[in-house]
């Protein structure tokens, strides 16, 4: 059996924090609930973390200044940031992806969530077959980047 994955949650709004955790622990995931950016940056600096859900909106810190500290401190954690603006995502350059409030049902929320920590954890190892290099081509030579753009689905 997999270890469960842990979700970073951060919501200023209790009842929406308390009704996204519950929804993804009966899903079987690790969640970890703070209703303060600061806190959340406390928990995450400890480790462990395998993906962040962070609301846009939030007073003294937003989510796209938490997603920035946190890439800075671990870049390859993935930041799903959500805002009941749906105008608000030209601010979430720092996150992986944008979800607006109840715009998306839950379904998609939890697919997007799926899909997230798979990208974390790299292709299944039986379908992973590395590309060659010639040996005339230099590997150091070779484009660099990571293939999606933020906010890609």
């Amino acid at each position: 059996m997999r270890p469960k994955k842990t979700i970073l949650c951060v919501d200023d709004n209790e009842q929406a924090l308390s009704v996204r955790k519950f929804m993804l622990e009966t899903r079987g995931y690790r969640v970890i609930g703070t209703l303060l950016p600061e806190d959340a940056l406390d928990v995450f600096s400890q480790g462990g973390i395998d993906l962040v859900i962070s609301d846009l909106n939030m007073p003294r810190m937003d989510g796209n200044e938490l997603a920035r500290r946190m890439k800075e401190l671990v870049p390859e954690v993935p930041v799903l940031l959500m805002s009941g603006c749906v105008k608000a995502y030209d601010r979430a350059a720092h996150g992986d992806y944008f979800l607006p409030k109840g715009a998306c049902s839950p379904t998609e929320m939890l697919d997007r969530v799926k899909m997230m920590l798979a990208r974390k954890r790299g292709p299944k190892k039986s379908s992973f077959v590395p590309s060659r290099i010639p040996a005339s081509v230099d590997p150091r030579d070779q484009p660099r980047g990571h293939g999606m753009p933020a906010f890609a689905s």
